[in-house]
Order: C-alpha cells, then sequence, then structure tokens
C-alpha cells in the first residue's frame, strides 16, 4: 500500500514524517479532508493560506485542501 504524507501549510510549513498508508489517492484525499474539518474547528483564526496537502511517496503533491475554503485570499 502506498505510504502519503499530509503536510500543513500556512507559509511556513509543517512537515508530516510519518505518513500513512492508503490502498488509493481517494482514500488519502478523504483523510486530508477530515485533518482540514478538524482543524477548522480547532482553530477558528480563519487563515485563508492554511491547507493539508497530501504528498504521495515520490514527493509530488497529489490535493490540496484549503482548511477554510469560504475565506478569500487577501488580493
Amino acid at each position: 500500500m502506498p505510504t502519503f504524507y499530509f503536510d500543513r501549510k500556512d507559509g511556513i510549513p509543517i512537515r508530516d514524517r510519518a505518513g500513512l498508508e492508503f490502498p488509493a489517492i481517494a482514500n488519502a484525499i478523504e483523510h486530508s479532508k477530515e485533518l482540514a474539518r478538524r482543524l477548522g474547528s480547532e482553530q477558528p483564526r480563519k487563515d485563508p493560506a492554511l491547507a493539508i496537502v497530501v504528498i504521495d511517496e515520490s514527493g509530488a503533491e497529489v490535493h490540496r485542501e484549503r482548511v477554510y475554503p469560504d475565506v478569500q485570499e487577501p488580493t
């Protein structure tokens, strides 16, 4: 089973060093959505740049889930 890493990014990234195994990318994406929901409820600061980034074993970004999708980035 492939390993996926779930980095937290909001300017300075927080790297996931352990990762988790999932049978498919879709499962890892669903996990990132759950992480984003939990983080959003724990940190009500509404930072539009905060995201959970899913990285595959090769180091490629496969998905980016915004924690606060309804908050607009400043222009």
